[in-house]
């Protein structure tokens, strides 16, 4: 395998993680300056904000001719999002779930991973599934801003904390929009830029070892990708101020499959193609992974150390077989 490929692989993703970060803090910080909620923006803005490199890595895989690969992130990221970072907080302390809107989040993101299996049983994810799964992200977005309102005080004031604009004069203000739009349009670029960096270096990289770009997309792709949210989430944990972080990472869940891959397949007249193995093995998997959620969160309201060390214990299970058996 050429050093080449690997450091362009590292490059681009390092320049993605930058540049998301770049787009999400400055896009959280207009909203709040336009008045939109601090709690609206965490579990919207902010969900959406941190799949962004998933975003740039769908569309720039598609457009090069490996799409299994943009399937393949999308089921890999959100695996590693429910099972290890989720299971991986809860067993470093019991995770009690305060979220009012889980209630909503949880059907949702069970959901979308099993519309996402029914749509992929042809092999292809068209341009019209694409378009009804982005539709679905406007209706799920709708009813969260609904029920994000029968959150309690102490949930409000936690977002507040994160997520509320900083109190500037009418002069200040106006440069810190500006500055606030830079960061986003810089980091737009940046994420793109690091986008065809990391695709090209994970296609050479595929080759090299002989496997599919399905499988390099299940594993480092994914795990490179999902670097923001495994931080955020454990340094929460270490602070035991948690709802902030398992409420975006629930919603990036949900906004993988309904914004990423719908504007993914959207955005191309002959959507994207699903190799058989994703589709016969990683996507009933992340389906069952989300459907688990379900009874374990409704028992209790909360995670248990116990719980969360079998979701850990599941992933690397699973990144074992993609790794040794599949590879």
């Amino acid at each position: 395998m050429a050093l080449s490929s690997i450091l362009i692989f590292v490059g681009g993703l390092a320049t993605i993680l930058v540049g998301a970060e770049l787009v999400l803090r400055g896009s959280a910080h207009i909203a709040a300056m336009l008045g939109v909620r601090p709690i609206i923006i965490g579990l919207t803005i902010v969900s959406v904000g941190t799949s962004a490199p998933e975003l740039a890595v769908g569309i720039t895989a598609v457009s090069q001719g490996v799409g299994e690969l943009a399937v393949g992130n999308i089921a890999g990221t959100n695996m590693l999002n429910i099972l290890f970072i989720l299971g991986l907080s809860a067993a470093l302390r019991p995770l009690p779930l305060n979220l009012y809107s889980i209630r909503l989040d949880v059907p949702v993101m069970i959901g979308s991973a099993v519309i996402l299996v029914l749509f992929s049983l042809d092999g292809v994810l068209s341009q019209l599934e694409g378009i009804v799964l982005f539709l679905g992200a406007i209706v799920y977005t709708i009813m969260l801003i609904r029920t994000s309102k029968r959150e309690s005080a102490q949930m409000q004031k936690e977002f507040s904390e994160e997520y509320s604009a900083p109190k500037q004069g009418k002069k200040k203000s106006t440069g810190f929009f500006i500055l606030n739009a830079i960061f986003v349009l810089g980091g737009i670029t940046l994420t793109v830029l690091g986008a065809n960096w990391l695709v090209d270096g994970a296609a050479n990289i595929a080759r090299a070892l002989g496997v599919t770009e399905a499988i390099i997309g299940l594993t480092i792709v994914a795990i490179g990708t999902s670097a923001p949210e495994l931080v955020t989430t454990l340094l929460a944990t270490i602070k035991n101020d948690r709802d902030v972080a398992i409420g975006n990472l629930i919603g990036s869940s949900i906004y993988n499959i309904l914004v990423i891959l719908g504007l993914t397949c959207a955005a191309f007249k002959k959507g994207v193609d699903v190799s058989d193995d994703v589709l016969m093995f990683d996507l009933p998997l992340a389906a069952l992974a989300a459907a688990v959620c379900y009874p374990v969160f409704r028992s209790d309201h909360k995670v248990t150390r116990t719980e969360g060390i079998l979701f850990v214990s599941a992933y690397l299970i699973y990144l074992a077989i993609l790794i040794f058996v599949r590879a």
